[in-house]
């Protein structure tokens, strides 16, 4: 069993890096708040009552197709 990806306030960071707040559902947000976090460390409360956090690096990967350049 893997992993969850999106993490609730209250809940235990699994890994180092920076976390960052995301809509329920995975989408983006305006203004989100942006956290480094230690393995361990206790997830603070979001902006509003529907956003989670999500590990930026996860976020931020593109799939292969979506990175070409075309000119």
């Amino acid at each position: 069993m893997g992993e969850g990806s999106q993490f609730k306030s209250g809940d235990k960071a699994p890994n180092n890096g920076v976390y960052m707040e995301v809509g329920e559902t995975g989408s983006s947000v305006e203004d989100p708040l942006q956290i480094s976090m230690k393995a361990g460390d206790t997830f603070p409360e979001t902006k509003n009552k529907d956003r989670v956090w999500k590990n930026k690096r996860r976020q931020s990967r593109q799939s292969p197709q979506n990175s070409r350049h075309t000119s």
